[in-house]
């Protein structure tokens, strides 16, 4: 039996594509990206400034949120949307990742993943079937199946293993999911690593299965970019035309105009509100280092044609001075600005796809990132 299909492409250019997803919770505006609430909160950012930066949908992880606060409890106040605030679009991911890159004592079987809270190191046991169980309680808008993710690079035996194990992890977490509401979605997600006909067989697997979407992990796990774009090179011509495209984890600015380049539809990253907290801001002219002492004495503020008023208003030499004075309110302006940027760069990008003109903003966005910050006046 077909899936409900709640994904519209509208328009096309080249690759690159801009469409409309209708989710229980709202409409999403692809290429998107997904500001990363980890434990139910956006680091140094309140979510009415993710909302009035823009984006559509966030992200909130499973592996957090089933340790502390719980999802039976999140569920019995209401679901994730209502205990946070949050009244959009989210998306859950697995939990796999985070037990894989944060647990050392784990054990992986055919079954489950068995590993040791990074809280108190109390025994969990993560099925296909728990990890669905714990997204459909947390009530979020678009699940994911159960993985696991081989960090690159790797043996191929190690990144064949995993993928097949996904692939029926895959089936698994579709059984689990049946039961969901109508509108709520479920992506699985193509494995494979760095090898071309492992990725090929993840995807053409997935497709055969059926899901709402598709999402491409196993990515900016420590391979250099040209291998990243290699991949999507690869997968995303399997990927059926008509259903998202995300790109787990990922990433830079510039990963995403790339990945976009080549038909991506969703990312995220935790790059926007990480890099705010360790004093970097992304502006139309690349990265700002607020720490180097240059900005010390410079009045002006990062982009005075932004429409974000903190990136318009704000001096360099008062970012700088709160960088380096360790105020908490350097790390919220500069998460701020950096979530507002990415979510002006989505709004640009969907534009550029629907006038037919995605190449030229992609050279002159290049040519603006290459030109870099410009000196005082």
């Amino acid at each position: 039996m077909s899936l409900a299909n709640h994904f519209d492409l509208i328009a096309t250019d080249g690759a690159a594509r801009t469409g409309r997803l209708t989710t229980p919770h709202g409409m999403v505006r692809t290429p998107a990206f997904m500001p990363v609430g980890t434990a139910g909160a956006m680091k140094g950012i309140h979510w009415r400034e993710v909302r009035d930066a823009g984006a559509d949908i966030v992200l909130g992880n499973t592996y957090h949120l089933m340790l502390r606060p719980g999802a039976e409890r999140i569920a019995a106040l209401g679901g994730l949307q209502r205990f946070t605030g949050w009244n959009g679009p989210m998306l859950t991911d697995s939990g796999g990742f985070q037990v894989m890159s944060l647990s050392e004592l784990r054990k992986v079987t055919e079954n489950a993943v068995t590993f040791r809270s990074h809280l108190d190191g109390a025994k969990v046991e993560l099925s296909p079937e728990r990890s669905i169980e714990v997204q459909r309680l947390l009530g979020s808008d678009i699940a994911m199946q159960m993985d696991e993710c081989v960090r690159l690079p790797a043996e191929r035996a190690d990144i064949e293993r995993a993928m097949q194990l996904s692939l029926r992890w895959a089936e698994r977490s579709k059984r689990a999911f049946e039961s969901a509401p109508p509108g709520y979605m479920l992506f699985g997600i193509a494995q494979g690593g760095d090898v071309p006909e492992l990725r090929h067989a993840s995807a053409r697997g997935l497709v055969e299965i059926g899901f709402h979407g598709y999402a491409i992990g196993g990515l900016a796990v420590g391979e250099p970019q040209a291998v990243m774009l290699a991949m999507i090179e690869e997968v995303a011509p399997i990927l059926p035309e008509g259903r998202p495209r995300y790109l787990m984890g990922v990433g830079t600015p510039e990963d995403i105009l790339e990945a976009v380049a080549r038909g991506i539809d969703m990312f995220d990253c935790v790059m926007p509100t990480r890099n705010g907290r360790h004093g970097v801001a992304f502006t139309r002219f690349g990265q700002v280092n607020l720490r180097n002492a240059r900005h010390a004495d410079d009045p002006r503020p990062l982009d005075e044609e932004s429409e974000w008023p903190s990136t318009r208003d704000c001096a360099r030499a008062y970012l700088h001075h709160l960088v380096k004075s360790g105020e908490t309110l350097g790390a919220m302006l500069l998460s701020e600005i950096n979530v507002a940027y990415y979510q002006r760069l989505m709004q640009d990008i969907r534009d550029a796809i629907a006038r037919g003109t995605f190449e030229e903003f992609r050279q002159r966005t290049r040519a603006d990132w290459a030109r870099g910050d410009i000196a005082p006046r």
